[in-house]
């Protein structure tokens, strides 16, 4: 029996449906906004605060490993349902919370721990999802664009530790915009141009020590979108460091529109 702790995005979706094709025993705790699992009878729609419930049904179904897929949003504590464990255990999660939404993942998986309930890697059940080194579409880096890429990747890199940060936008070698709260879709919108149709990168790696266990960078066919909109030509993420979603219509869309995808 494994534990699907599960928020947004659709990589939760991935992983259900490979889990209910090899037939693994399941439970979800079902932390995304809108409940989207609650139609599974093996799931169970709880808050954050509520520890002490999410360790009995995990216990109660001897549950001893988990699995964290999808994105789990800073939640507002004081409208946070609270039980006896969670009036225990917030404290050390609002602490954590002022380091990022992966420090708060990061605190979670302690107390699991402390509980003797295991976390494994989000691509436990699905390495397909992430690709190894090499250039996945037609259309190759040229020298401009390799020198954006080492811009981006430098700047990533530069970053502290809890910065929340996956994604830079980089373009004739300076820094057009850099992933902030607002996420992947906000600082691509920023990075329209009216004058540059194709040029100009977007680099999305792990944060810095990230525990790769979870909270990976996630890429699909709306951030190819987003970044042909944006003007850019092209994408670069971490080799087996990353969620990659659809890969086939990504792909297609990125030759179409002579863009590229690159893995470093």
């Amino acid at each position: 029996m494994i534990g699907l702790i599960f928020g947004d995005t659709d990589f939760p979706k991935e992983i259900l449906k490979t889990v209910k094709k090899k037939k693994i025993k399941y439970l979800i705790i079902d932390l995304s906004k809108s409940k989207k699992f609650r139609k599974d009878n093996k799931s169970y729609s709880v808050s954050i605060g509520q520890f002490g419930k999410i360790i009995n049904i995990l216990k109660e179904n001897n549950c001893k490993k988990v699995l964290f897929a999808g994105k789990v949003n800073k939640p507002t504590f004081s409208k946070l349902k609270l039980d006896f464990k969670g009036i225990y255990y917030i404290p050390r999660i609002i602490k954590a919370s002022k380091l990022g939404d992966a420090a708060i993942l990061k605190e979670i998986i302690k107390i699991l721990s402390q509980n003797k309930i295991k976390t494994e890697n989000s691509l436990k059940f699905n390495p397909e999802l992430s690709l190894k080194k090499g250039n996945y579409s037609r259309i190759k880096p040229n020298k401009q664009d390799q020198l954006d890429i080492k811009k981006a990747i430098k700047t990533l890199n530069s970053l502290r530790e809890y910065n929340f940060s996956q994604g830079v936008v980089v373009r004739n070698n300076k820094i057009v915009s850099i992933e902030g709260k607002g996420g992947t879709k906000k600082m691509l919108e920023k990075s329209k141009s009216r004058k540059f149709k194709i040029h100009g990168v977007l680099v999305k790696f792990p944060k810095k020590k990230q525990d790769l266990r979870i909270d990976l960078p996630t890429i699909g066919l709306k951030t190819i979108k987003q970044s042909k909109a944006a003007g850019l030509k092209g994408l670069v993420i971490k080799s087996k460091q990353h969620v990659f979603l659809n890969k086939k219509n990504c792909v297609k869309f990125a030759n179409k529109n002579k863009m590229f995808i690159s893995v470093k």
